[in-house]
Formats: C-alpha cells, structure tokens, sequence
C-alpha cells in the first residue's frame, strides 16, 4: 500500500470544504483558507497543499467526491441492487455529495470549459464514469467497456446540468429526469444484448461485410 505523505493528507482532508467555501469564495486560495479554518489545518499548510490553479482545485475537488461515492458504495451495499439501480444510485449519490457546494460546481463546470481545460474535462468525466461503472461491477474490457462510460458519460452530464438549475423540492425534477435517461439506456442496451445473442444476425452481418470487400463476380 503506497504511503500517504502529509501533505496528501491535508489535501484529501481539505478537498471537499474547498468546495464547499468555493460557493463564497469562488475557486481561490480564499476558499482554502476557509476550508483550513474550518477543519482546523494550519493555513501556510495548506495553501503549500492544494493546487494554486483554479482548475486544479476544481480536479482535487472532483478527485474528492470520487473518493466519498467509493467509500460509500461497499461491496455489500452494492451488491444488493439491480445494475439499473446502482448506475441510479451511483449518480443520485454522487449529487448528494456534492449538493453543499451546488453553486460551486456550476462554477467548475465553466472553468471546464475553458479551452486550456478541455484536456482535464475530458479526463475528469472518464474518470468518474469509469469509477461509477467499476463499482456498479462492470469488469468488460472489449468495445463495450468504453460504449458504456460514454454513454454513461452523457447521461450524467445531462442530468448534472438538469440538477444545477433544479428548484423543486428534493430535486424532483432531477429525480425523474434521471429515470427517464437511465430507462432509455436500459432500452437500448437491451437491444445491444439482444443483437449480440443472435448467431444468425451476426452471421448476416458477416456475409454482408465479406461481400463489400469481395463482390460477387
């Protein structure tokens, strides 16, 4: 087991209050001061920890939330639901998590899309629809491993946007937005399984493909 140094300490302590301040402070060493007073860590310390770019507070802070939705989903709480029902849960958790810092995700997100950022959102997402789809129990490694946290992939961020400007009670709105994503892919992933069961399809499918590259003469 690797070593945890102090400093990742103070960054895995601090992370998720960052955010949290970051609602006030904006993403900012200010939101790290306040995140330190708050947890009491000693200040200088923990601006040497964290991150000095607004998106690297942003990644730490998503890196953080990461880290609560695997400590939450053991094995046996996961264990006990259908997959339709952890990929929900997983994705309702993870707005859970992050509900005390909403309007700072809102901000992140911005600072996502900037273009000098493009790289990181990118592999911020698939890290997280990546982790979601390992503690669903996803153990894939063809094509299927990455259709799945693609459109994974979309489906959270359709429904983390959903979230952001969701002003009913309990987030209703959200709550059955993500039903209705989440039926759509059970549907088509049903459909995916049902091709791939089908012998004759697939050997439809070969033929026409053997024919395109060698025609009949």
């Amino acid at each position: 087991m690797t070593d945890v140094t102090p400093l990742e300490e103070i960054r895995r302590k601090l992370a998720l209050a960052v955010g949290e301040n970051a609602v006030f402070d904006g993403w900012s060493m200010a939101a790290v001061d306040a995140a330190a007073d708050q947890l009491g860590v000693d200040k200088a310390q923990a601006r040497l920890a964290m991150p000095k770019s607004q998106a690297g507070l942003v990644d730490l802070y998503i890196q953080a939330v990461d880290h609560a939705l695997e400590a939450h989903f053991t094995p046996e709480r996961i264990a006990a639901l259908r997959i339709r029902d952890r990929i929900r849960a997983l994705v309702w958790t993870r707005l859970e998590i992050m509900g005390p810092a909403r309007e700072a995700v809102r901000r992140a997100i911005a600072i996502l899309a900037m273009p000098q950022n493009l790289l990181l959102a990118t592999r911020v997402t698939w890290r997280t629809t990546d982790l979601m789809w390992r503690l669903a129990g996803d153990t894939s490694t063809d094509f299927n491993h990455y259709t799945k946290r693609l459109t994974l992939g979309g489906v959270y961020a359709s429904t983390l946007l959903t979230w952001l400007d969701d002003q009913t009670e309990g987030w209703s709105d959200t709550s059955a937005f993500l039903d209705r994503r989440i039926d759509n892919v059970m549907k088509i992933e049903k459909v995916k399984a049902e091709w791939r069961g089908s012998s004759d399809r697939r050997i439809s499918v070969s033929r026409f493909l053997g024919r395109l590259r060698y025609p009949p003469r």
